[in-house]
Order: C-alpha cells, then structure tokens, then sequence
C-alpha cells in the first residue's frame, strides 16, 4: 500500500514541553493543514510514481481556472498550494483521499523541515558571512570594508563564489533531521524539536528524514 512520507504546514511560532524525566525541550510548532490527493502519477502515464497534494482552501478567482479545474477532477474545491511526493507505489490512495498527520508521522521520528529563510536585505560582508572588522584604532581605515577580493596580474579576476556583500536571506532551506517530540492530532499541530526555516505563518514542506539518525556519545 502506498504511504505519502510528507506533508504541508505553516510555522505558528516556537514554545517549549516537558518530557516525562522533566527536562524541558524547546520546539516548533507547525499546523498541518487538512492535506487531500490531487493526483497519483504513475510509471505508464508520468515517467514517475508519485503523489500530488493539495492544502489551504482558497477561491477560484486567487487560482484561476486551469488550476480550479484539475482540483474539480479530483472532487475537490480550489486550494493554495500544490506540491508531489515520490512514493514507491499508488496502490491504496486515491484523488480525495484525506491524508492524516499520525498516520504519516509517529512521536520519535527525524524529520527534514524545508522552509523559505527571512529575507534580510542587502548585507554587508560582517553581517552576510561573519567576517572580522578591522582595527577602530591606530589609524584604521577598514572599519567595515571586506578588504582585498581578487590577485592583481596573475589571474587578473574575481574569482566565481567569492564572498562579498549582497542579498541575504530568501532562500529555500531544509533543517535536517529534527527529531518530532509530539504529536496533536486532534489541533493537527506537530510539535518539532529546535527551529526551523521562515517567519511566522511561513509556508512549510515536513519529510521524513533519509539520512541517519546521528548518536551522541554518552556522557555529552
């Protein structure tokens, strides 16, 4: 049977729980709303198996109608955001379906959260990559300045990647391997331990970890 191995959320700001031995854990809290089937896509008709969901109800006129009228094949009514999760079969879902976050997601899984950054401006070099600042006294001129960036003759160029000022923030990110300290079915909330990526109300993508799960050494 197959099982989607995600779901869409929203970040609703961070708080903190206590475990069962009382020590506190701060999270993140992340509302998932209702998710539906749109369209299952498989190897004969697609190229690929996977599985498109539909989140956040909406009105036609935000959507527009080519968009209105894949939902309504589906039997369903306009939503705000789409997005396909790679499944290893369809069997068992079907366009409606409603997929619930505890049948996906069990207390104690690591989770990947993919989020859109908070957009910070431009940025100079200190702010953007961390860069010291030059002497404040004894006749410092380079208070702030990044400093050299480039060789004179010999490659008479900057070089691609070099890290200057610029445009900070804004930009998919994924904090991995989280691990989901709880789970409040009936409010549809994930409670996720640390932060994750965004402002508030921020559009979110939570998956199932791929990469193992990382030990600490005892004693730390």
């Amino acid at each position: 049977m197959g099982k989607v191995n995600g779901i869409l959320g929203r970040k609703r700001g961070m708080t903190q729980v206590f475990r069962e031995d009382g020590r506190v854990v701060p999270v993140t809290v992340i509302e998932t709303p209702p998710c539906r089937v749109v369209q299952l896509k498989t190897e004969e008709t697609d190229g690929y198996v996977a599985v498109q969901v539909g989140s956040e109800a909406t009105t036609e006129k935000r959507i527009g109608k080519p968009r209105t009228g894949h939902l309504k094949k589906a039997g369903l009514d306009p939503m705000r955001r789409l997005m396909e999760f790679k499944v290893d079969t369809v069997e068992g879902l079907e366009p409606g379906q409603e997929l619930k976050v505890e049948e996906i997601f069990s207390e104690g899984d690591r989770l990947d959260v993919r989020g859109t950054s908070k957009g910070r401006g431009f940025a100079g070099t200190i702010k953007r990559h961390k860069f010291h600042r030059g002497d404040m006294t004894h006749g410092g001129m380079a208070r702030r300045r990044p400093g050299s960036i480039g060789q004179c003759a010999d490659p008479a160029r900057v070089f691609k990647g070099k890290r200057m000022a610029g445009h900070m923030g804004n930009r998919r990110v994924t904090a991995r391997n989280l691990e989901l300290v709880r789970i409040d079915a009936e409010n549809r909330f994930l409670l996720v331990r640390g932060a994750v990526p965004g402002p508030m109300n921020g559009e979110l993508v939570v998956l199932k970890t791929k990469k193992g799960v990382r030990v600490r050494p005892s004693g730390h």
